[in-house]
């Protein structure tokens, strides 16, 4: 078992910089890539980010690229998401999620954390 726990989320004003963590413990492994998804009100679940146990294999959402990024600390089991050039329509809930690789589904999922950008 993986537990994820995020944090980080809170209020900015539009243009403005959060930047979330996903701590992991439990049973990591170095085959674990971890996703950064999220839910608006009403909307469906969206992929914002993951990034590969190493590092060196990281996809984006069309929505947030060129503002957010995703990076790793394994040494702190450790998942972070830098979001600058934030937007009102970045508000929901984010998440972060494990898997044990590419073609696995995302089994392992955190609590959430609400990021709110007012205009």
């Amino acid at each position: 078992q993986v537990q994820l726990v995020e944090s980080g989320g809170g209020v900015a004003q539009a243009g403005g910089s959060l930047r979330l963590s996903c701590a992991a413990s439990g049973r990591t492994s170095s085959s674990y890539q971890t996703g950064w998804f999220r839910r608006a009100p009403g909307k469906e679940r969206e992929f914002v980010a993951a990034i590969d146990w190493t590092g060196r294999s990281i996809n984006y959402g069309d929505s947030v690229k060129g503002r957010f990024t995703i990076s790793r600390d394994n040494a702190k089991n450790t998942v972070y998401l830098q979001m600058n050039s934030l937007k009102p329509e970045d508000t929901a809930v984010y998440y972060c999620a494990a898997r044990r690789g590419a073609l696995a589904s995302y089994d392992y999922w955190g609590q959430g954390t609400q990021v709110t950008v007012s205009s």
